[in-house]
Parts: C-alpha cells; structure tokens; sequence
C-alpha cells in the first residue's frame, strides 16, 4: 500500500490507525510505504513513530514536492507484492475497505479496481452539499461504466506513471485496460473524505482535474466516464431533487463545475501544468465519518 502525503499531520495518524486495524480474511497487507513529499509540519515524525511500532511501515522522504505522481514514482519500484493499493494521506478507511477493494483480484481477469468516497462535509450547508452531489454522481456513474477515484488498487504490470500529470487514478486506468485487464467498481470499499469548504478550492480542484483528463485525451486517446457531458447531465436530471433548496442548490452546483471545466479547458489551452497543484486545505482534516446513503 502506497500513502501520498504532503503536511497532512491533521489526518496521517488517524489513517494509518485505519490502515493497521485493517479486518481481512483474503487479503494481506505487508507493506504501507508513506512518501512524505516537501513536508513542512509534523508528518514525517508522526509517520516515523508509526514506523517504529509496525515494521510494515516505511517513510520514503522527497525534499520537495514535486507532485503526486513523482511521489507515486518513488513508491512503485519499492513495492514488492503484485497488488498495490494507492491512498493518499486525506482519507480515512472503513474497518473492512482493503479486503473488498483487494478480493475481486482472485479473479484474474481483474486488473483494476476502485472503492467509493463518502464525504465527511455537512450536508447541510451549501459546500457540503456540493461534496456530497458530486460524489454521488460518481458513485452512479461507477455503477453504469468504471472510473477511478481517490482510492484504487491495480495489478503491478508497470514502474511509473506520467510524471506530469495531475490526474494519477484516470492515468492508471489505460495502463491497465490497455493490456486487457477488466476493471471493477467496488461500492463496499468505503472511503471517506473531504469536500472543499469554499468555492475558491472547488473550483482549483475541479479546473486541475478537467485540465487533467484532457491531456490525458489529448495524448493518450482515453477519456474517463465523467468526461462525456452528455452522460452526467442523464444521470444529474434523472436523480434531481425537486425540493426547493436541493433542486437551487443542484443548478448552483453544476453551474460551478460548468465553470470549473471552463477554466480546465482554458489552462489545458494555455498550456498551464497542474501536475504540483495548489493545495486545498479545507479537505484536509477528516474529523467526522458520514454515514453512507443507501
């Protein structure tokens, strides 16, 4: 298992609890590499005290931050089973999650697989409310045609991924299809994580991923399931809520991801490399657990 971390003290401790109390019956975790890149504040210590109580833990230290996938990088050539599993340092796991998202591999057709993200964000407020839409979409969108998101675990076929790009799950994917392998959504393998809490980090999350899964079109000829348009608007209108203020909110919400986009498509025009994005720190810090609708 792979952990990505860039000062994530708020949130490190509680996952790699998560991690280590993992209940598994089919699966065996043997390794959970951190690579703490351009750490500023205490997550290097706190990893290193964890460390010191399981051996399976190892901290990989990049003195600078150079962007997710150099981090994933400097993790895959140090992996040694078949099956990795890649989680970045703000999300927090359910007791069972590396079980189900690591048991459909015994079939080996299998080569991908990703697990659900349940935000934590109250959905009671507008940004909440916001997490929580975006990645129900998502989870429906999962259930009709795969896309990897947040938490995934793949077969080991490759040492590296584009160095810059700013969407490592959806640049994983064509690695794996390419070479014949199924890919499967796992709804059971709950992950938990945390929306932005201002419009401000919305909209610099989703104009790096847009930005993200052009390039990765543009150069790669694969387009992940969220990049045709016309299947979200399906799945949005038919899953509106017609009550006052979620229908508002709906609207409001895919107003800013048709924003979103359009600063995506601007930035990927202009050539702006989102590989070291800006971070949004309202994400991180994951101190409830939502309960997921069913």
């Amino acid at each position: 298992m792979g952990i990505m971390a860039h000062n994530e003290e708020a949130n490190i401790g509680r996952l790699l609890e998560a991690v280590v109390s993992q209940q598994t019956h089919q699966v065996t975790v043997t390794e959970i590499v951190v690579v703490a890149s351009g750490c500023t504040d205490r997550t290097e210590p706190i990893v290193q005290e964890w460390a010191s109580q399981d051996p399976r833990i190892q901290l990989v230290v990049e003195a600078n931050r150079e962007g997710k996938a150099s981090a994933i990088n400097r993790f895959l050539p140090q992996a040694r089973e078949k099956i990795v599993v890649l989680c970045s340092a703000d999300l927090l796991l359910e007791p069972n999650t590396i079980e189900e998202l690591v048991s459909p591999f015994v079939d080996s057709a299998v080569g991908i697989t990703t697990g659900r993200p349940v935000p934590v964000n109250d959905p009671e407020t507008f940004m909440g409310f916001t997490a929580h839409l975006m990645w129900d979409l998502h989870h429906r969108i999962n259930l009709r045609s795969f896309k990897a998101g947040e938490l995934i675990a793949f077969r080991k076929i490759f040492e590296r991924i584009p160095r810059r790009t700013s969407v490592d799950e959806a640049s994983i994917e064509p690695l794996i299809r390419g070479q014949g392998y199924e890919a499967r959504y796992v709804p059971a393998a709950i992950v938990y994580n945390k929306g932005p809490l201002t419009v401000d980090d919305f909209l610099r999350r989703r104009r790096s991923n847009y930005a993200g899964h052009l390039v990765l079109r543009n150069t790669l000829a694969y387009s992940v399931s969220t990049m045709s348009g016309r299947k979200i608007l399906g799945i949005f209108l038919g899953n509106l809520d017609w009550r006052p203020r979620p229908f508002v909110w709906s609207w409001a919400v895919a107003a800013l991801e048709a924003y979103g986009r359009f600063l995506g498509k601007r930035d990927y025009k202009n050539r702006r490399d989102h590989s070291v994005w800006e971070i949004a720190k309202s994400t991180k810090d994951l101190k409830a657990v939502a309960k997921v609708a069913a």
